[in-house]
């Protein structure tokens, strides 16, 4: 684990941008589509968490991006190169675009500086998307990265946001997947190597610390 210091330097607000990864109730809600993957984030506090950092950075007056993935009811535009996106359009519940399942779910606060994006297609909430050219105009050096799943958006968006410059920094409970067991694996032998991991604590009291001081 860092420093304070070294964490502290790292969430400089006027450089940091958290990033929430499909926190949209079709997800991580009571009716998800991924009903395992949802009471994993909840029962292990990671939405919870996420939700502290929201709210945490709001009142720092760091810039918080919700990143949602959702399809066309038509399914124009959507990738069905790989089983998951195939197996996404056989599930009672579906991520359609202006449904419920496609609004951030509670306890997650959307403030009106929020910025949310949406993806009609792939994997990544980084790559092929606005959030770059967003990231880069708001002057991110630092992203935080939250939400789900550690099985496929998470290490994505870690990877393309280093690949393309930024320091990353991982609360680990701040993230789930499933096996709960394979989060903790995927964070310490992979995400580790290229993040700063840190945890929710940890980045709140960054975030929170008076003005002026270190």
């Amino acid at each position: 684990m860092p420093s304070h210091a070294q964490l502290s330097e790292l969430l400089d607000p006027a450089g940091t941008v958290l990033l929430t990864v499909e926190c949209q109730q079709g997800v991580v809600g009571p009716d998800s589509a991924l009903p395992e993957l949802a009471r994993e984030a909840r029962s292990s506090g990671a939405l919870r968490n996420v939700a502290r950092l929201v709210a945490a950075a709001h009142r720092s007056g760091v810039q918080v991006i919700h990143a949602i993935a959702e399809r066309r009811p038509d399914g124009r535009g959507a990738s069905r190169n790989a089983r998951l996106f195939r197996a996404a359009e056989r599930l009672p519940v579906r991520q359609l675009a202006g449904s419920t399942a496609v609004r951030v779910a509670p306890p997650i606060e959307v403030a009106e500086e929020d910025i949310v994006v949406r993806r009609l297609h792939g994997l990544s909430p980084v790559h092929g998307t606005e959030v770059d050219a967003l990231l880069r105009n708001l002057g991110c050096r630092t992203l935080v990265v939250t939400g789900v799943s550690a099985n496929v958006a998470i290490p994505n968006a870690v990877f393309d946001a280093v690949n393309l410059g930024y320091t990353v920094v991982v609360p680990a409970d701040a993230v789930a997947g499933v096996p709960a067991e394979y989060t903790l694996a995927m964070i310490r032998h992979t995400l580790a190597l290229v993040a700063t991991v840190a945890t929710t604590g940890e980045v709140l009291g960054c975030l929170e610390r008076p003005r002026g001081r270190g």
